[in-house]
């Protein structure tokens, strides 16, 4: 798994650590029952804090992609298909693409709703 990062950037790093992992499971070179680097290992070889890494880690678990074992470390979880990794990494830029252009968190969920709205009525 590649993971790359870019310090200009405005994304956080441990954003930026999460989507090299979605990505690596859009690709197919993550799949389910793999794991991940460790986060020690990972955060040494790019030079930033284990902290970082497992804030990124972290992210992935809650959108139901990872599971966090104690002893195991990180593991890509079986009800977590790449369809599901595809959709999150969307709604991500979505939401980053919405804030640059100056768009409040309100706005963006109020305009995903009456998208929502016109799938329902389609």
């Amino acid at each position: 798994m590649l993971v790359e990062i870019d310090t200009t950037s405005t994304q956080p790093l441990s954003e930026q650590v999460a989507a090299a992992v979605r990505r690596s499971m859009l690709a197919g070179s993550l799949r389910v029952g793999d794991r991940l680097p460790a986060a020690r290992d990972l955060a040494g070889a790019l030079g930033i804090s284990i902290h970082t890494v497992l804030r990124g880690y972290q992210a992935l678990q809650a959108e139901g992609l990872i599971e966090l074992r104690r002893g195991r470390g990180a593991v890509v979880v079986a009800h977590a298909p790449q369809d599901r990794a595809a959709v999150v990494e969307q709604a991500r830029q979505l939401v980053a693409a919405a804030r640059r252009i100056g768009m409040s968190d309100t706005e963006t969920l109020a305009l995903i709703s009456t998208c929502m709205g016109r799938e329902q009525d389609a």
